[in-house]
């Protein structure tokens, strides 16, 4: 019986070997594969639940659904989620559907008044084309990245994230997210001023929204005649001077991103500060799955956002592949997407209104999506299990069929 264990393990270790992943005894990716095939349930369902045009943002209070119009800022993620979970399954009907749900987003090429078109349109748009390289995609992201362009302002030497508030010209951390859209359509449409103003951005943020311990603000206004900062505020933190989560990790991610596009060393280094600020931070969980915000006192009882630990898992894998010394990006993020898809975090499928994590955060200060699932959760935690793959050389298609 243990010879025929034993030849059983090697056989699989063969296979494994041939696939390009490590496996050992008890195969240490069993969590992978687990997560890989949920998500693929929650998407197929979830796809077949709701309508193209009005997708699953996060569950309300009561239960029941939260959905997201083509105007509001997260509606790019689902089609996007469904674009990575056919890469990571090779299921054919989810790539008919991530096409269904992306076109039913045409009009926003047409949006004028937020910065968001990078989340809207290349999270949906941009990996349709990234995925099939199908032309129908590239009118929508050309026109899209035309009006993400025409909100930068070269006094400020930033793009303007809002067109609401008391501020005079508001640009948030997050904004480095929609930076990724403007360099890849400077390149694909030959629009250099375009790229130019993605770096000029990522600059003007490096230099004005991080504190001495790499932490960042989350709203900074300027004045647009002089280009002075005018108040340096929170809109979803705790507090002006807090450190709100998932902030963090759109910094970490959008300097990683920036130095990858540009080759500019001061992006990468200045992205390994804020990974060591979020690693390193005393308020970080055993596992690795930050508090809303890293300056809250009431650790015990605030809640934890999976959405920021997502974003910070995808992001510190992409770090992990650009230093030298990538290993510990790779294994803290590693930790991150382990403790993501366990129990406590992974839904089981058929519930959780068909989202793939539980326990984010949206806004806690406004009462709004508080410990439930949020659609750009699922969105970085594929693009992180992607990642992950990739770097370990694992063929998820192929084990996903056993």
């Amino acid at each position: 019986m243990k010879s025929l264990l034993s030849a059983f393990v090697a056989t699989i270790a063969l296979i494994g070997s041939a696939n390009g992943m490590t496996v050992t005894k008890g195969n240490g990716d069993d969590w992978l594969k687990k997560s890989t095939k949920t998500a693929v349930i929650q998407l197929t369902r979830a796809a077949q639940t709701y309508t193209p045009g009005m997708n699953p943002r996060s569950v309300n209070p009561d239960g029941t659904v939260r959905l997201a119009p083509p105007r509001d800022w997260t509606t790019g993620f689902f089609p996007g989620t469904l674009w990575y979970g056919y890469e990571l399954s090779g299921d054919k009907n989810l790539a008919a559907e991530a096409k269904r749900f992306t076109l039913a987003l045409d009009t926003i090429q047409y949006v004028k008044d937020t910065h968001d078109l990078g989340f809207m349109l290349y999270c949906s748009y941009g990996n349709a084309y990234r995925v099939t390289g199908d032309k129908i995609y590239l009118k929508p992201l050309e026109n899209g990245a035309a009006n993400l362009y025409a909100r930068f302002n070269k006094k400020v030497g930033a793009i303007r994230s809002w067109d609401f508030g008391h501020w005079q010209f508001p640009v948030i951390i997050d904004n480095l997210m929609n930076l990724e859209y403007l360099y890849w359509a400077g390149k694909e449409f030959n629009k250099p001023e375009w790229f130019d103003a993605a770096k000029t951005h990522a600059v003007t943020t490096m230099k004005n929204h991080f504190r001495k311990d790499y932490s960042s603000y989350h709203v900074i206004s300027y004045d647009t005649l002089s280009g002075k900062v005018l108040q340096r505020e929170t809109h979803q933190g705790l507090t002006n001077e807090s450190a709100w989560a998932r902030g963090q990790a759109w910094g970490l991610y959008g300097y990683t991103m920036s130095y990858k596009d540009t080759k500019d060393k001061k992006f990468i280094e200045h992205a390994e500060h804020i990974a060591a600020f979020i690693m390193n931070h005393p308020a970080m969980p055993a596992d690795k799955i930050p508090l809303w915000d890293f300056d809250v006192h009431n650790r015990d009882r605030s809640p934890r956002d999976a959405s920021a630990a997502a974003v910070i898992a995808s992001a510190l894998l992409d770090l992990s592949t650009q230093v030298k010394d990538g290993q510990k990006y790779f294994k803290f993020a590693e930790d991150i997407l382990k403790t993501l898809s366990s129990d406590e975090y992974l839904a089981k499928p058929g519930e959780n209104q068909f989202f793939i994590l539980k326990h984010s955060v949206g806004a806690l200060l406004y009462n709004s999506e508080i410990d439930t699932p949020l659609n750009y959760a699922d969105y970085y935690y594929l693009e992180a299990l992607k990642r992950y793959a990739e770097i370990k050389k694992i063929d998820l298609k192929t084990i996903n069929q056993s």
